[in-house]
């Protein structure tokens, strides 16, 4: 096992120490829901829930229980890449990072989780679940759906803990797994032990969404909400208006508020899973290790709760790298150093 610092000048530089101070200042009002008319209902839709890729129209294709939209890039033979977005973000993260992989000849698939964009369960019945298992059963799902045997998985914040689950699970699937903040399997009995107060405080948000005051302002102030957490997470990022609301248009999905809230109070012991996922969960809950070729990555002023890389190292068993990715970089890596990413991509297939 190899630990390597890396940033954008190639050269090292110390570890941000601490994390940044909360601000509480909640929230704006959110824009209009959908509006659909007889002429054009779909294109109404499409348009309220996601920003045009600029890889071209999205594709979509029914994958376990979803209608999964996702953009594609790269040579339709090349070794796939898919790469797995965050909360409260959206495919737009890789914009950057997709044509550097594509350039290396990869088949770069970008995909909406449920709850975001144009990706929609294919039943009004299903559960609104989002538990961890959940999420990533669906990465299986769309993987099987276009018959692909073997991947390359990248991710940051939920992308990276389905990438992991995956990973973990499932290693026959998975070449090489990008993960941003490391080793994020959790479960719930971890989930009921108290932390630090500082370490409570960046988890604001979580005690918000287990009360129903928490699930309403949510949902009357996602967009403003959203931005609120990416300042926080990435408080040296001067991203600017037209950058964020490309991304918030993907939290107008009908089911957005209720995946969120569930997934938060899921961690919490406050809901319960469902029965379909229960057995992955149980082997969730002792901490599998991942045996993939993997780099992990964290950017220096990461102002999200994560975990420190020396906790998780041992997580790794396979072929493993960490890199530190300086300059300011925040919760959001692949959308703040593209560079840094797909070069990790590129390098993690190589292990």
């Amino acid at each position: 096992m190899k630990m390597a610092l890396h940033n954008k000048n190639g050269t090292s530089r110390r570890r941000l120490v601490g994390s940044s101070i909360l601000a509480f200042a909640l929230f704006g009002a959110l824009g209009s829901a959908h509006a659909q008319t007889a002429a054009t209902p779909d294109a109404v839709k499409a348009e309220a829930t996601y920003a045009p890729s600029p890889f071209g129209p999205l594709k979509h294709i029914n994958a376990g229980l979803l209608d999964v939209a996702y953009a594609e890039t790269g040579p339709t033979n090349g070794p796939v890449v898919i790469l797995l977005h965050g909360w409260p973000y959206d495919i737009h993260s890789y914009d950057d990072v997709a044509p550097l992989l594509a350039a290396k000849g990869y088949r770069v698939l970008m995909p909406y989780a449920r709850g975001y964009g144009d990706t929609h369960f294919l039943s009004g019945k299903t559960v609104r679940n989002g538990q961890p298992a959940a999420l990533a059963s669906d990465v299986i799902d769309f993987m099987d759906a276009l018959k692909i045997k073997q991947a390359v998985l990248g991710g940051y914040d939920w992308g990276a803990r389905s990438a992991d689950i995956v990973s973990a699970l499932w290693p026959e699937r998975v070449k090489a797994l990008v993960s941003v903040s490391g080793y994020l399997i959790g479960n719930q009995a971890a989930g009921q032990n108290p932390l630090p107060p500082k370490a409570e405080l960046q988890w604001w948000y979580q005690f918000y969404f287990a009360t129903e005051r928490g699930r309403a302002g949510y949902e009357k102030n996602t967009h403003d909400f959203a931005k609120l957490i990416w300042q926080l997470a990435s408080p040296k990022w001067a991203f600017d208006d037209a950058t964020f609301d490309r991304s918030a248009k993907a939290l107008q999905n009908p089911d957005h508020v209720e995946i969120t809230v569930f997934n938060y109070r899921w961690r919490l012991g406050l809901v319960q899973g469902e029965s379909q996922y229960e057995a992955l969960e149980q082997k969730l809950a002792t901490a599998p290790s991942i045996s993939v070729p993997t780099i992990t990555l964290e950017g220096d002023a990461n102002g999200a709760p994560h975990p420190a890389p020396e906790d998780y190292a041992k997580r790794f068993t396979g072929k493993y790298e960490f890199r530190l990715i300086s300059g300011g970089i925040g919760h959001n890596l692949p959308q703040e150093d593209p560079q840094a990413f797909a070069k990790a991509v590129i390098d993690a297939d190589k292990l």
